[in-house]
């Protein structure tokens, strides 16, 4: 589905992000995919995609500043040739209640998840406007369409991220790139693997699927957002949340 294409992934050495790059990967897409701290968890995937038979970089690259992200892409144009499509998935949680939550924590949360969007996304247009293509993916939150209490910085730039979705749509689609975002519910990642089992189970009684998410679940939808098959859908939230949202 996606052979011949190169993808950046942003934040791809665990849970959703690396999901993303297999899925990719095995559909025949040439992956670059950034990192900010574990090179050895970087080359591990690195090998891995590069398995699977096509292309694969990890770069040590903090998507949060602009300069880095276009650093980033200047680079991948240098060794891929070219950027068919970019998931900006990088994110980070500092959770706490409002009345204790510290600037800090506020900003940190919505510069790594919601400016990095803006970065990435303005550091490779100028890429897609060229080849008057492209697929644009950013990795939102049913937290971001509902809120949850604790965590009011990662709602609000997760929310952010579905308002820049749909203007970039907008601004883009008669250039023929599309952008489109992803609200994943609760899925299965090392992040969750953490918390208190009870509460796993008491989360999962909620969702009408009766079982919580894998990454695989995620990455295919962003894989359908990535291929031709869904040339006619942009500015759209797809939430991946086993009914979560009601």
């Amino acid at each position: 589905m996606l052979k011949g294409k190169v993808a950046i992934i942003t934040g791809a050495t665990r849970g959703i992000g690396k999901g993303i790059a297999l899925k990719f990967a095995e559909q025949g897409a040439d992956v670059a995919f950034t990192y900010v701290s574990s090179e050895e968890k970087a080359k591990a995937v690195e090998e891995e995609l590069k398995a699977l038979g096509v292309k694969a970089k990890g770069y040590k690259s903090n998507a949060a500043e602009m300069q880095s992200a276009v650093e980033l892409v200047d680079n991948v144009l240098k060794e891929f040739g070219n950027i068919d499509i970019v998931v900006n998935n990088a994110g980070i949680t500092k959770d706490g209640l409002l009345m204790r939550m510290s600037e800090e924590n506020f900003d940190s949360v919505v510069n790594v998840n919601l400016k990095s969007v803006f970065n990435m996304t303005k550091a490779v247009l100028r890429t897609m406007l060229k080849n008057k293509k492209g697929s644009i993916i950013n990795m939102s939150s049913v937290v971001g369409v509902q809120g949850n209490a604790g965590q009011a910085n990662y709602a609000a730039s997760k929310a952010g991220i579905i308002g820049f979705t749909k203007s970039t749509a907008q601004e883009l689609g008669s250039r023929n790139i599309r952008c489109n975002a992803i609200a994943p519910g609760f899925i299965e990642t090392e992040m969750t693997g953490a918390l208190d089992p009870a509460v796993v189970e008491g989360w999962v009684k909620e969702i009408p699927l009766k079982r919580a998410g894998t990454p695989e679940d995620v990455a295919n939808m962003a894989l359908f957002l990535a291929s031709d098959m869904s040339s006619y859908i942009t500015g759209q939230v797809h939430s991946v949340c086993g009914g979560m949202l009601r």
